[in-house]
């Protein structure tokens, strides 16, 4: 469930000024942040935020079809490594 239109989108505020501070200097660095319920914003696309996942920081590259979603929406925390499917014996027959 999404936050109220009145009180606008969650964005954590150190990633909010490492955005701004980005934005002026013209750098294309990537932002390391640990915040996966902020919301991407206008402001962000172009630049690249590397968002924790519990193990390692995983880069994305913002662009306009992102914005409205959350940060940890992209980066997934597990990993799917599949269900073990029985193997059948090959009984050899005399």
């Amino acid at each position: 469930m999404g936050r109220s239109t009145k009180k606008g989108p969650y964005i954590a505020y150190h990633l909010l000024e490492k955005v701004y501070a980005l934005s002026k200097s013209g750098k294309k660095e990537a932002i390391k942040t640990w915040s996966r319920a902020s919301t991407i914003l206008p402001l962000m696309i172009g630049h690249t935020i590397s968002v924790y996942n519990g193990k390692k920081h995983i880069p994305i590259y913002i662009s306009d079809t992102l914005v409205g979603h959350k940060l940890g929406e992209f980066v997934p925390t597990r990993l799917f490594q599949s269900h073990k499917k029985k193997v059948e014996r090959k009984v050899k027959k005399k």
